[in-house]
Formats: C-alpha cells, structure tokens, sequence
C-alpha cells in the first residue's frame, strides 16, 4: 500500500459557448494563469491553473443552506465554483465590470470568511470567497 494519493489533479471542464469571452473572464480578468492551450480543425482548449483543487460534496439541505447565507434564497444547480481570492469585494466589483452578473453581494458567512455570488461566462455561478482573520 502506497501513501501517494490515487488522484493526483482535479480539473474542471467547463463547456463555454462564447469561448473568447469566458477565457478573457477567467484568464485576464480574474487572473488565473494559462498552463496549456490546444488546438484542432475543430475548436480549442485552454488549461487555467487555478491554484489547490478540492471536491467539496453536499447534500441538498446544506446546499439550501449555503444559498440561504451567500444569497437569501435557493439559487444554486447542482454544481457551483468557489475561488478563494484575498479581496471578495474588490474580485466581486472586477468580475462585475467584466460582465459577470452579481447575484450576492460579499457577505459574511457563519464560517467566517466574506463571500459573493456570481453568475459567470460558461454558464457558472461562482462564489468568491475570502477567509476572515477576525
């Protein structure tokens, strides 16, 4: 038995269709970095390094009640992206700029860290969160 773990990357495939858009999104405005770009005849791909990866599982009734604390409702489907950033509101604010559409604005969540919701090109709704020393 090896203690080396049996994945070794987590990667997120998201399927956009206004391509351009979503990598200027993620790429240049929120400022993850390019680690591969691939092209055929057909279409390309752009690999973004999004820094530490974790599978976070819940049941529906938790998720109801992260919605409730971010949101104020039930918003999210059943997959949501979460970027930890050092500023909520300033990354919020940018993405805003960049055409995402604001669903939550940064607010203080029960596990102490500020977070927003986004509705995000590629068709995903993103929370943005900053952990709080305090």
């Amino acid at each position: 038995m090896t203690d080396e773990p049996a994945v070794r990357e987590l990667r997120l495939v998201v399927t956009a269709a206004d391509y351009e858009a979503a990598l200027h999104f993620y790429r240049d405005v929120l400022g993850l970095t390019e680690r591969a770009a691939f092209s055929s005849p057909d279409g390309r791909v752009t690999i973004l390094d999004a820094g530490r990866a974790t599978l976070e599982l819940t049941d529906p009734n938790h998720a109801a009640f992260i919605d409730e604390v971010e949101v104020g409702r039930r918003v999210a489907g059943h997959v949501r992206v979460a970027f930890q950033v050092d500023d909520s509101v300033a990354t919020t604010s940018k993405l805003a700029a960049a055409g995402a559409e604001v669903v939550a604005e940064p607010t203080r969540t029960p596990w102490n860290s500020l977070n927003s919701r986004l509705e995000a090109p590629g068709a995903l709704q993103l929370t943005l969160f900053t952990e709080l020393d305090d």
